[in-house]
């Protein structure tokens, strides 16, 4: 074996045990187990499958998070829908009892009953973020018109959100079925009650047609507040599924800092080992150099 053999048999040595010591700084400052794929083809392939599962655990969250927003909404809407139509309900019955109620006391009662009725209309007007919760997927400003009380919600399964891979949950509730629409909605009955009353008639067979409303705004509240739950539990199932997927994330691409030091330790002195072995074993004298 010649000196110029042994001179690149140490270079190659050394060239490797640099290449070593560097991989394992980048290791101890980046805290990740390799910088390109071919590194570790087996270990670069899984983490591109955790993160890819971690963008759509992302996703579910931000969906499950503006979908609780929409039925709190929605829920907050109908009990104080539901409170309105309790106060219209004791109002009537009072107006009921005509023989003994003065003319003001019954237009006292048939203003407040208006009042309720635009006040009920405004939580059935009720949006998030510029969007009806009470119109599905429509677009207009207002589930319902002033007025003629006309419905503008859509047709259709409503607003949808996706918060797992199997499972979709509507975050509205269809308006027309809480609360009527056009001559047959709530807000048009207690107007047409306060007119009776002005006029004189007897208001108490209205009383059955305002139970009727109630248990249609009781019965969407019900229905919201299962899909509350839902999304509740939703959240909950998301949450663990992003834990464990982080969990599995460090577990392959990131490295143990203790370890990585010690190895990085070893390096070193496995480096300076070298350095001096190829100083005293590469030591050329004159002659061997001329030749």
């Amino acid at each position: 074996m010649t000196s110029s053999t042994m001179t690149q048999q140490s270079l190659r040595t050394m060239q490797a045990t640099l290449v070593d010591r560097e991989r394992l700084q980048h290791q101890a400052t980046s805290q990740r187990a390799f910088r390109t794929p071919s590194e570790d083809p087996a270990a670069a392939a899984t983490t591109l499958g955790v993160h890819g599962d971690q963008s759509r655990t992302a996703q579910y969250a931000r969906n499950l998070s503006d979908g609780l927003a929409w039925v709190t909404t929605v829920d907050t809407a109908l009990g104080a829908s539901t409170d309105l139509l309790n106060r219209a309900r004791d109002l009537t019955a009072q107006g009921a009892n005509s023989g003994a109620l003065s003319p003001t006391a019954r237009e006292s009662i048939a203003q407040e009953l208006e009042t309720i009725s635009a006040e009920l209309l405004a939580r059935a007007n009720t949006t998030v973020l510029g969007r009806s919760v009470f119109a599905g997927t429509s677009d207009a400003a207002v589930a319902f018109e002033t007025g003629t009380f006309a419905f503008n919600g859509a047709a259709g399964d409503g607003v949808q959100r996706r918060i797992s891979d199997n499972e979709t949950v509507r975050v509205d509730f269809d308006g027309a079925q809480a609360f009527g629409a056009g001559a047959d909605s709530a807000f048009a009955l207690l107007n047409d009650i306060a007119a009776e009353l002005r006029s004189g008639a007897n208001v108490g067979a209205r009383l059955g047609d305002i139970d009727d409303r109630l248990k249609e705004v009781i019965s969407a509240r019900g229905a919201t507040g299962a899909r509350q739950v839902q999304i509740e539990r939703g959240m909950s199932q998301n949450l663990s599924v992003s834990t464990d997927l982080e969990a599995r994330r460090v577990e392959v691409e990131n490295v143990d800092s203790l370890e990585v030091l010690v190895r990085l330790q070893s390096a070193e002195l496995v480096f300076q080992s070298a350095l001096q072995v190829t100083a005293r074993s590469l030591q050329t004298n004159l002659m061997e150099f001329l030749r």
